[in-house]
């Protein structure tokens, strides 16, 4: 799982030693969004970024004070876009990052959203953090889901509720929010919503060159990655290092039984032919959100043709296929074509979010 807060609850045993920075605003130009995280423990950089380069340096080390002091804190750096001392040049914007170094007062929040995810649960991760004194802060957080008492939170007035509840309703986009509560000039507490959705899952049909080559490229796309294929010899963890499933089956009769919705994607990039019919059969008429394989023109006029004739789909579900596969960059190596595949999935989970 590459969600950050979902990999926090498997290091228990050393989470006192751990500090989570997470980036809440942005104005200008900037290396991250909102929502960005980085996990940090006591020496290194574990897993994330909130920018790389400088600020990341800026911001490792207020974390590796923070797991002495155990403070938390919330800070604004300014990006100054000239270069200094040889260091790369920065981006001109500014960015406020907040500095967890209580996550183990958080563990069961966290372990609540990694239950929620498990079971494809969308939810909204409520962040209250208020002033202490200069950057130091508090900082409380809530897991909300359909089936949580969200008008239990304390700190939420009615609008903040609505809001909350509003984002609930729509988790299937990721979003992330930012609400000041203002008791004077300065906000004296802060309120950051954010939607944690269920990775969109990948099916990989097929674990020669190309599937291999795609499931590592797609590991750092936040997909949750299944590669199925009927023979053991590629099928097996050796061969496949970066995907979270392997199914090692008859291809046509494993698709078949996956629940296919507009979470799902279908890469069709078995050995031949007949393979390659075979897993389209079974995910054609689906609701899935991509539908794409492999082949030359004339190899999918020929199917197109086979499928429309025996009825086993129409015309329009033929068009919603991605044959031949990827965005056309002139790929011909393994590498490119799985570039261009990896591109295409990108570009199609992008446009449903928009």
């Amino acid at each position: 799982m590459n969600n950050i807060y979902l990999q926090i609850p498997l290091r228990k045993p050393d989470i006192s030693e751990l500090v989570l920075a997470t980036v809440t605003s942005t104005t200008g130009s900037t290396p991250q969004k909102p929502g960005s995280s980085a996990l940090f423990s006591r020496y290194k950089l574990v897993a994330g970024t909130v920018g790389g380069g400088i600020l990341e340096g800026k911001v490792q080390q207020i974390a590796l004070e923070s797991v002495i002091t155990k403070k938390s804190g919330h800070y604004l750096f300014r990006l100054d876009n000239r270069v200094e001392s040889g260091e790369d040049a920065l981006c001109g914007g500014k960015i406020s990052v907040l500095i967890d170094s209580g996550l183990e007062r958080h563990v069961h929040v966290l372990e609540a959203m990694r239950k929620s995810s498990a079971s494809r649960i969308p939810g909204v991760l409520v962040t209250v953090i208020s002033k202490i004194k200069g950057e130091e802060v508090n900082i409380k957080r809530y897991w909300c889901t359909n089936n949580s008492e969200s008008h239990n939170i304390p700190e939420l007035e009615p609008g903040i509720r609505s809001e909350l509840s509003s984002m609930i309703s729509s988790s299937g986009h990721s979003d992330f929010r930012k609400i000041e509560l203002t008791a004077g000039e300065e906000p004296e507490t802060l309120v950051f919503l954010e939607s944690v959705i269920p990775q969109p899952r990948l099916y990989i049909a097929g674990a020669g060159h190309i599937g291999k080559a795609l499931t590592q490229i797609a590991a750092m796309l936040d997909f949750e990655i299944t590669v199925i294929d009927d023979r053991p010899e590629f099928a097996n963890p050796e061969n496949l290092p970066f995907a979270d499933h392997i199914i090692t089956d008859d291809i046509g009769k494993a698709i078949s039984r996956i629940e296919k919705g507009p979470d799902t994607y279908f890469v069709i990039v078995t050995r031949g032919h007949r393979d390659d019919g075979k897993a389209l059969k079974e995910c054609i008429g689906s609701d899935a959100a991509y539908l794409g394989m492999i082949g030359s023109r004339n190899k999918t006029n020929m199917m197109r043709k086979e499928f429309i004739e025996k009825g086993w789909a129409s015309q329009d579900q033929w068009d919603r296929i991605f044959a031949p596969i990827g965005l056309e960059i002139r790929s011909q190596t393994v590498g490119e074509i799985a570039v261009s595949i990896a591109a295409q999935l990108v570009q199609v989970r992008n446009a449903k979010g928009a």
